[in-house]
């Protein structure tokens, strides 16, 4: 008995959708409409007694979707003739309301096309980010080969391998079709050189340099300008030129037979094989000159070594092939191969560290964006941010978008009466929602073309900024439809609410002027105004955070000195000349010291990772460690600190086997009392006289790892310790003593302190794409707030005339029409806070050495927006407190 008493007060207060029924009369046809409304009706109720007044309303929705059929939908002759008529009064009354509120409209405008421009310049970004390494003609089955080793909970991942892999992938495995490598280690030769034609005496220097297999450039499908592919770099001392240095070297002419001289290195002339097209800008592979792997052995052994891994390794499926399944196959090359090198060596472990090791595929379009934690020395992108850049402009969207909303629903009372009078001489209230649609799209349409003439003119600065060479696709088919599409879609989406909203007015009450102070009610509109200013707020966070982070990395100790340290580069070219070239720069009464050395501890030069045994042969397990050769004076002229032990002595012979380690080595290798102890890489034995301080070598995202320093070769750079307080004139005169050793060659020159620096060119960009949109993101949320509150200190006007006549002071009103704003945007704060601190947290979880985030750069971050949002406020609540109250009043 009570479940039936329920029952029926469920049916008694329980009504169709009323959303739903309006859907509905506004595409039925007029002969049905009676019918299908009955219908439904009856079917709510039965729903409504079987199950819950949620699945009633949910199939009422059902239902009138499933009439959205050309049968049921009304397109009468009638209706379709007055269609243009009645869009064409749509436009009329928008473009009129449009030009009677020109500051409302100008902020809806003008706040949706810098939205806009935003979106369509990150789209730019995110599009060109997407695009990489999607121009090879077989890139579904081209995959670059990732080696993995699990170690201690941590996984190790790196795309350098033995010289043999490539092979044995080719011959072990039938899935592989072809398998090619190239090697990028400056170690060898690669990254950059001094190039010119052998008929000529000027160097030219040149970056781009890779060592590749023929089989290489087939995979890739390299187009050739001049030259057979198949026969670019079957020989030995060949090189493959891209057109653009083909077109610098030999303007109009055939280049393939014809050579280059490299380093100065006449007896090793290339030989040009072929001439291919650029690289594009979006691929991983942006190399110029690709010398042949034919007929080279770096040292003896080298090619059929598994001991020493140098090469990035490609295969090319067949298409048949499933690069999972293959993935498992691989480990038959752990078996069969590394393992038995390792053992013959003397590995004690050999068997335990096989089985950490596994293989897998990554998909050639995967490599920019998706190599995070794979050690390839490349320049990458990060999905991660590419998505976290699109998510930021989506909200600045939004946010445009809510300006909208909040303007549209602030000013209802000014439309109520318009409204009333429509639906008393008859609109209905479908035609009342399509006029506000109308004039949604309208503004939409006129934003989304001022965003785009925005965005082209801020490209420029974009590129700058990003790092980037994108070009506004004006002359795309897709552009135009995709705008206006756009433009429509999103002035629907933006205008759904008001226009319901507005809509919806009863015509009694607004003839009556009962809703002329409808617009107070203003829930919808905080949340509006209080998630605006969460995003902006969450960008300042991340602003303060990433510069916080670039100014730690720059201005921590990092173990060497780094300022009025001079780079000369290129200085292999001086051959036997080059130690007296230094000693003549040591005469300069300026220059405090000089070393000869490529291993810096800058990104870019020379690295050569070893493993070490304490001892002069192989007792323990292996240490991993640098091993950088260097000159008598590199300690020295870096400023590292030797905490035990001495530095490398010019006068001491038996320094050519002694090394100098750091700290971590020391560590690693349980060195108690490091002086006078041996260590080996099971080639040379060296040693120890000397425990340098730990100093980072690499990048502050990682942490320091083993290092050794023996006196060796390696003279493409000299670094320079000057002491000079005008440096210009110094430059000079180092200039003019290159001159004398190298006249055909240009002096290249940087700072230390300046290329450490861009290492973190990176950070760089990122603090400076997220400043611009915390920017743009708070004119956007302020041109908002700046509307409401004129709109406020109208709908306020004669209470604030009566305050004022009433006694109540300038300061009075002012708080009266600010305080509910300063509410709000300290909610912002407050919601913010928590939000951007686990976002910044995340992101410095990338570098081992980071900054702290304070309760400073909340309190910042809030103070920022909370007195751009007063200053925004203030000026219309001054305005209207200095507004006369007898003007007020008067109509009253």
């Amino acid at each position: 008995m009570v479940f039936k008493t329920n029952n029926t007060l469920k049916e008694k207060q329980a009504i169709p959708p009323k959303l739903a029924e309006k859907l509905l009369i506004s595409f039925l046809r007029n002969d049905l409409q009676e019918e299908v409304m009955g219908d439904l009706d009856e079917k709510f109720y039965v729903t409504l007694k079987k199950k819950s007044l949620f699945s009633a309303r949910l199939n009422y929705w059902y239902q009138v979707l499933n009439y959205m059929r050309p049968f049921a939908i009304n397109n009468s002759k009638s209706k379709n003739s007055n269609n243009y008529a009645m869009f064409q009064n749509y436009f009329k009354i928008a473009w009129r309301n449009l030009s009677k509120q020109k500051m409302y409209a100008a902020i809806k405008i003008g706040g949706f096309a810098l939205g806009i421009a935003a979106c369509l310049l990150i789209a730019l970004f995110i599009g060109d980010e997407l695009s990489y390494d999607r121009h090879f003609p077989d890139g579904n089955r081209l995959f670059r080969v990732v080696g993995e080793y699990k170690h201690e909970g941590d996984v190790l991942k790196g795309v350098h391998f033995p010289a043999p892999l490539f092979n044995v992938l080719v011959e072990d495995y039938p899935d592989v079709e072809k398998a090619g490598r190239f090697l990028a280690s400056e170690l060898f030769g690669a990254g950059s050189k001094e190039v010119r034609r052998s008929n000529e005496v000027q160097n030219t220097h040149e970056t781009g340099f890779i060592y590749a297999d023929q089989e290489f450039l087939e995979m890739l499908q390299v187009p050739m300008i001049y030259g057979a592919l198949e026969h670019a770099l079957d020989q030995p001392n060949t090189i493959v030129i891209s057109k653009s240095k083909a077109d610098h070297y030999f303007p109009e002419e055939d280049p393939v037979g014809k050579t280059l001289i490299l380093d100065n290195d006449k007896d090793n002339p290339y030989k040009i094989g072929g001439v291919m097209e650029d690289f594009p800008k979006t691929s991983h592979l942006e190399y110029d000159f690709i010398m042949t792997l034919t007929g080279i052995d770096f040292y003896t052994g080298e090619q059929t070594n598994w001991g020493a891994s140098n090469y990035h390794t490609y295969v090319l499926l067949r298409p048949d092939a499933k690069a999972g399944l293959l993935e498992a196959k691989l480990r038959g090359i752990i078996d069969n191969y590394w393992l038995p090198a390792w053992q013959a060596a003397g590995m004690k472990d050999a068997l335990e560290m096989s089985k950490s090791v596994s293989f897998t595929l990554q998909p050639i379009g995967d490599i920019h964006l998706r190599s995070e934690g794979i050690e390839d020395r490349l320049v990458h992108g990060d999905v991660r941010l590419v998505w976290l850049f699109g998510a930021i402009a989506g909200f600045i969207l939004i946010i445009a978008c809510i300006n909208f909303v909040n303007l549209s629903t602030a000013r209802s009372a000014n439309r109520a009466r318009e409204v009333g009078l429509r639906k008393v001489v008859g609109s209905s209230y479908s035609n009342l929602v399509k006029q506000f649609l109308t004039e949604s799209v309208m503004f939409s349409i006129i934003s989304f073309v001022l965003g785009a003439l925005i965005a082209w003119t801020f490209l420029p600065y974009f590129n700058l900024m990003a790092a980037k060479s994108l070009v506004f696709p004006w002359a795309e088919w897709w552009l135009a439809p995709g705008l206006i599409t756009s433009a429509i879609v999103v002035g629907i989406l933006a205008g759904l609410y008001p226009a319901f909203y507005l809509s919806a007015f009863k015509p009694l009450n607004t003839i009556k002027g009962s809703l002329s102070r409808g617009s107070k009610r203003s829930n919808m509109r905080n949340v509006l105004v209080i998630f605006q200013f969460t995003t902006s707020i969450i960008l300042i966070i991340g602003t303060v955070v990433i510069y916080r982070q670039m100014g730690y990395i720059m201005h921590t100790k990092v173990g060497f000195e780094k300022e009025q340290v001079l780079l000369l580069k290129g200085t292999n070219t001086l051959g036997d000349k080059l130690t007296t070239f230094k000693n003549e720069l040591l005469q300069m009464g300026e220059v405090k010291s000089v070393s000869v050395s490529d291993y810096l501890p800058i990104s870019g030069t020379k690295r050569n990772q070893n493993q070490f045994w304490k001892g002069k042969t192989r007792v323990d397990d292996p240490v991993p460690a640098q091993i950088w050769r260097v000159d008598h004076d590199y300690v020295k002229t870096l400023g590292i600190n030797i905490s035990e032990g001495r530095d490398f002595s010019a006068k001491m012979v038996t320094d050519s086997q002694a090394v100098i380690i750091n700290r971590t080595m020391a560590q690693e290798l349980n060195l108690e009392n490091p002086i006078g102890e041996f260590i080996t890489n099971n080639r040379e034995v060296w040693q120890v006289i000397g425990v340098m301080e730990d100093f980072n070598f690499e990048s502050l995202k990682q942490d320091i790892e083993g290092l050794c320093m023996v006196i060796g070769n390696s003279t493409s750079i000299t670094s320079v310790k000057v002491n000079s307080t005008d440096m210009k004139h110094l430059i000079g005169s180092i200039t003019a003593v290159w001159k004398d050793f190298s006249p055909n060659q240009p002096i290249r020159y940087t700072f230390l302190d300046e290329s450490f620096a861009k290492m973190y060119e990176d950070v760089q960009r990122m603090g400076r794409i997220f400043s611009s949109l915390a920017v743009l993101a708070i004119i956007i949320a302020c041109l908002g707030l700046f509307a409401l509150s004129a709109f406020m200190a109208e709908q306020r006007h004669r209470e604030i005339s009566i305050r004022l006549v009433l006694g109540a002071s300038y300061n009075h009103i002012l708080k009266l029409l600010t305080r509910n704003f300063v509410v709000l945007v300290l909610i912002s704060v407050a919601i913010a806070a928590p939000i951007g601190y686990y976002m910044m947290q995340k992101w410095l979880q990338d570098f081992a050495y980071q900054t702290h985030i304070g309760w400073d750069v909340f309190f910042m971050a809030g103070l920022i927006a909370l007195f751009i949002a007063v200053v925004t406020i203030s000026y219309q609540s001054i305005r209207a407190a200095l507004t006369n109250p007898v003007e007020g009043l008067k109509s009253e």
